[in-house]
Parts: C-alpha cells; sequence; structure tokens
C-alpha cells in the first residue's frame, strides 16, 4: 500500500504489523534521525482527536507541520481540493492527512499523487486510523480477536467508523453485532455481522462500541429526544453488561444520546484510553507509510532505535 485510505486495502498481517509498531512507541520514545520532514494536515470538516492526534503524532515524530485551516485558506476563493493537494506536493510536503465530506474523496487524487495520504475519514466512507486505535484497545485488553465479541450500535448508516471497524475485526476473527434505528440500518454491513436488539446482545459482548449520532449528515427530518432510552447505553442496560466487558466510543461524545454521562468516565470504559492510544497508532502509521516511500525514516526496525523515555 502507497496510501493509507481504506481498511478495504488491510489484510491481517498488515493490521498486526502497526499494532506491533503502536505498542513500541507506547513503551518508548524513538526519534527520528531526519527532522526535516514536511506534513499538512488537510481538515475539511471539524475535528479536534483526529487533528490534534494526528498532530502530536507527528511532532513527536520530529515531523515539521506546515499550518491549515480550511477557513483561512484559499479554498475560500473556490480552489479545489486536488489544486490544494498539488500545492502542499510542490512546495515540498512529505505527507498529507485529509478529512473531507466526500466519500472516496481520495480516488482522484491517488493517480497523480507524489506524496504518502492518510485518510483521516472521508464522508461516511472510511476512518483506518480510528478503526486502528479501536482495534489496538481492544487487543490490549484482551490479547487477542479470536472468539470476541463486539457489538457496533447507532448511527450506522452514516459511520465510517462502523464501515472500517466491522470488516477488520470480522477479518480478525471476533464475532461482530450491529443495532440501529431501522431508518440509519445499513444493509451492507451483513457481510460483516449480525443485526441484534441491544437489550438481548449487551449481556454476551465483550465490547460494547457505541456511535455518534451525525446529525451533520442527515437528510431526513426527525429528533433525538428519546433516542438515548431506546437505543442507546443506559445505566440500566450497562448494569446488564457482563463482567470484563468495556465500553466504546469514538467520539465525540452526545452525552445521554448514545450514552449515559456517568458512563463515559467509568471503569468500563475506554473512550479515553481510545484517544490516548490514537496517538500511538498514528505514530505508527506515519512511520510505516513514510518507511514504504523511503521518506526520512531511520535505517534501523523500531525495535533497533535508541530508546528513550517519554
Amino acid at each position: 500500500m502507497k496510501h493509507y485510505v481504506s481498511m478495504e486495502d488491510f489484510h491481517a498481517g498488515e493490521i498486526q504489523s502497526v499494532l506491533s509498531l503502536a505498542k513500541e512507541y507506547e513503551k518508548h520514545k524513538i526519534p527520528m534521525q531526519n527532522k526535516e520532514i514536511f506534513a499538512a494536515n488537510l481538515f475539511y470538516e471539524p475535528s479536534t482527536r483526529t487533528k490534534s492526534s494526528f498532530e502530536v503524532a507527528e511532532r513527536r515524530l520530529g515531523l515539521s507541520v506546515i499550518p491549515f485551516e480550511v477557513n483561512h485558506s484559499s479554498v475560500q476563493k473556490g480552489e479545489t481540493l486536488y489544486d490544494t493537494v498539488k500545492t502542499f506536493e510542490a512546495i515540498g510536503c512529505n505527507l498529507l492527512v485529509i478529512r473531507h465530506p466526500e466519500t472516496d474523496y481520495y480516488k482522484d487524487l491517488i493517480p497523480s499523487l507524489n506524496i504518502p495520504l492518510i485518510n483521516g475519514g472521508d464522508g461516511s466512507g472510511q476512518h483506518p486510523s480510528q478503526c486502528l486505535l479501536d482495534l489496538y484497545t481492544i487487543q490490549k485488553e484482551f490479547g487477542s480477536f479470536k472468539g470476541i465479541k463486539v457489538l457496533i450500535a447507532g448511527d450506522l448508516k452514516h459511520s465510517r467508523v462502523a464501515r472500517s471497524n466491522a470488516r477488520a475485526l470480522s477479518m480478525l476473527g471476533a464475532k461482530v453485532f450491529f443495532y440501529s434505528p431501522a431508518e440509519w440500518v445499513d444493509e451492507e454491513l451483513l457481510q460483516w455481522g449480525s443485526f441484534c436488539q441491544i437489550d438481548d446482545i449487551l449481556p454476551i459482548v465483550d465490547v460494547a462500541m457505541m456511535l455518534r449520532v451525525q446529525l451533520e449528515r442527515h437528510t431526513e427530518t426527525g429528533h433525538i429526544d428519546d433516542y438515548h432510552q431506546q437505543y442507546g447505553l443506559t445505566l440500566e442496560r450497562a448494569k446488564r453488561m457482563k463482567s470484563g466487558s468495556i465500553i466504546m466510543h469514538p467520539a465525540p461524545v452526545n452525552r445521554d444520546v448514545e450514552i449515559a454521562g456517568p458512563l463515559v468516565e467509568s471503569p468500563q470504559s475506554r473512550i479515553f484510553e481510545q484517544m490516548r492510544n490514537g496517538v500511538f497508532v498514528r505514530m505508527a502509521m506515519i512511520d510505516s507509510l513514510l518507511q514504504k516511500w523511503g521518506i526520512g525514516t531511520n535505517e534501523n526496525t523500531a525495535k533497533e532505535r535508541t530508546m528513550v523515555g517519554w
């Protein structure tokens, strides 16, 4: 793979390779030798966690981050995504991270792109870095994916997180279940798991992965006043989860909508742990992708580099 744009491009071995490198980064600070590497994060949608996490990952690797804010760029003058990308390539940028509201935006860019690209999220399509950090969180918790039961619940129709995770989890040996309001069901997900009722499945799953209600992508009218009681992870539902199970959410969390507020920082929750893990996973993604391109990485492997504590 010359770019990390979709989990459909990853096979099990490649996933494990990134997760193993992330583990090395979590244990040690591994500085890169060449700091003359420039990265740009082109986010055409609002983001706190993903954008900031990528920037921290880039800086910890010693990369120089080129500032970009869509509201203060030539996008406001009508510049296309393609021309923005080619501009950054022309001025010497070595790595691009892009989030864009158009699903599959990268398909028109890749044929003409001469630097590596990481997809930070495309419309209702894919979110590979979120998927990999979710996988890393689950692997740290349970040691393996074989036989792990995962419920992905919520706004399935509009969720790139659900789409990315469902395929990867199934491929790695997990058993995947889905739950959603009828109008937000995505039939394509059936190839990776089965639909269920949340009250029936919660007592047996190891992971309850709740999804944000993505109102900004909805075209239908309606409201979510009763969503929490009907479809969310309430305090009462959480009491029926089995011992040792965990709660996950890609965030931002709509508290008391997808998940009861007190559960966000409960002992079962791994929501903030997911955010922490995201930095190490994104460091691993950046490093491994730059290695594929031969851009400024150390000659030695991660385990052979000088290890310095954070």
